[in-house]
């Protein structure tokens, strides 16, 4: 691919679809201020209605004057910023078969969602409420076959007493969990069809109503018990818990001055904020 022939909003597109192909965590998110944002800083303000009041009813009787609709601002704050930068020798683009730097590209894009996903993973562990955890640092739950269903189950519970809808709950686990998962008869693994969902955004099936992803990210913290047990933050959530927002903002091709190369950079920014910890259930746990 010569530099002359590059498109750098046809490159971007491209970009950002092998991100969606990627990801996992940000595809179980808020995603609805992806557009307006142009650069690292940028800052979104997230309006939210407060609670209408449902007042009895008296058949001929005045009705109350009208409540006063209250709104509350939180910030999602544009913080994150990565970047690629690779080159690809003349002499190794002709004797490859294929395109070389169609290839890195994917690689770059690889790298680039494993990193937002690591860092929206530990947010919205982070922002799960108080009494929505399962677990501690000084006890994390030591999971085997045979109670990782019921504590599955305990972050239901935590959920259903938030009154958090039953629709769209997803769960994120990493493999050591995936691993005791299936041997539970009452996990549900993907069939043929959901197969190709594992490959492109780590869905592998269903338990406790909830859709279950497993991710190499799920963030991870050290015991402040005795032996310092490591342990996973895995979060049970619904989208409207958090919102990211994401942009690739510079793709540049450029001939290096000093070789016989083409370099291809490209600036991906990104931020996320939970907005409502109530919707997230955690739970802290160690696998042996």
């Amino acid at each position: 691919m010569a530099v002359t022939t590059f498109i750098p909003e046809l490159w971007s597109a491209r970009l950002l679809y092998a991100l969606e192909k990627a990801h996992v965590a940000t595809n179980l998110v808020n995603r609805s201020y992806e557009g307006v944002i142009a650069n690292q800083g940028d800052t979104v303000h997230i309006n939210s209605i407060g609670a209408v009041t449902v007042k009895d009813y008296t058949k001929n009787t005045d009705i109350a004057d009208p409540d006063a609709l209250t709104t509350t601002e939180q910030k999602l704050e544009i913080d994150q910023c990565k970047y690629f930068n690779f080159q690809v020798d003349d002499v190794d683009k002709a004797q490859a078969a294929g395109e070389l730097i169609d290839t890195a590209m994917g690689r770059a894009a690889y790298g680039l969602a494993d990193a937002a996903d690591a860092f929206l993973l530990k947010t919205i562990a982070g922002g799960a409420a108080s009494g929505n955890v399962v677990g501690s640092a000084a006890a994390p739950v030591a999971l085997t076959k045979d109670n990782v269903y019921e504590n599955i189950v305990k972050l239901r519970t935590k959920l259903d007493k938030q009154s958090v809808p039953n629709t769209g709950r997803t769960l994120v686990v990493p493999p050591e969990v995936y691993a005791l998962l299936l041997m539970d008869d009452r996990f549900a693994k993907s069939d043929a069809a959901a197969g190709q969902n594992a490959l492109v955004n780590g869905e592998v099936g269903k338990v406790a109503g909830f859709t279950v992803y497993m991710s190499n990210n799920v963030a991870t913290g050290t015991g402040t018990d005795t032996g310092k047990t490591p342990y996973f933050e895995i979060t049970a959530q619904v989208e409207s818990a958090t919102t990211y927002a994401e942009q690739i903002i510079k793709t540049e091709a450029y001939r290096l001055e000093k070789r016989f190369a083409d370099g291809v950079k490209g600036l991906h920014v990104y931020g996320a904020k939970v907005t409502d910890g109530s919707r997230i259930a955690k739970l802290l746990a160690s696998v042996s």
